[in-house]
């Protein structure tokens, strides 16, 4: 869920207050200042891969919400892709989804319960 804190979280797990670096599939770098969006918040494709200096074998992928009224098929299909590989750096091995635990975001979306349904 977009503003949960998942780059803080991340941040703590790769012991480091730095931002990842963002590549594309192919692995090049991407420019921060590209994936800006309105009102703060970020454009998220799933196959970019966030990485951070401190722990470069972590690599972690962040999907746009389902809060929007987006599809969950995308991280569907994401992850059916994933998990159909065989390199072992193109698997999945967690899946992490962040909700922030203030009272106006307490309630699961429709697009989650579906989500998190199938």
């Amino acid at each position: 869920r977009a503003n949960a804190g998942k780059t803080t979280i991340l941040q703590r797990v790769c012991n480091t207050r730095d931002s990842p670096e963002i590549r594309n599939g192919a692995g090049e770098r991407i420019d921060p200042a590209l994936l800006k969006a309105s009102k703060g918040r970020r454009l998220h494709n799933i196959e970019n891969e966030m990485v951070f200096q401190s722990k470069p074998g972590f690599i972690f992928h962040d999907s746009r919400g389902f809060e929007a009224g987006d599809e969950s098929n995308f991280a569907q299909a994401f992850i059916a892709r994933r998990s159909d590989q065989t390199n072992i750096k193109d698997q999945v091995y967690a899946i992490w989804y962040c909700i922030p635990m203030d009272e106006a975001s307490r309630l699961f979306t429709e697009g989650e319960v579906k989500f998190f349904s199938q």
